[in-house]
């Protein structure tokens, strides 16, 4: 696990998604640009988590990644493309393991 702000502060999303599956990590976001990187240019992901989320101070992403964490297992989330929203968790293109 690695802290983007920490480790690779100003980088690409493209190494960011490389340097994930490297790591073999899970990318948790509040980008939209890493779905086209999965979708469009078909990237190899170990997983991502897109926090699609109204408020998005960092109280609010806590909240929506403790409850995903509560309702779902990392085995159920790697290969993923998730998009959590306050109140919903939609596994986009691909089915719940």
């Amino acid at each position: 696990m690695f802290s983007v702000y920490d480790k690779l502060p100003g980088a690409a999303d493209d190494d960011l998604l490389a340097q994930a599956v490297a790591e073999d990590s899970i990318v948790v976001t509040n980008d939209r640009d890493f779905g086209e990187l999965i979708f469009k240019s078909s990237r190899s992901h170990k997983g991502v988590v897109y926090l699609r989320l109204r408020d998005e101070r960092s109280p609010s992403k806590i909240r929506a990644l403790a409850s995903l964490f509560l309702n779902y297992t990392e085995k159920q989330l790697v290969g993923q493309f998730v998009v959590v929203t306050e109140t919903h968790v939609r596994f986009a293109g691909g089915t719940l393991p």
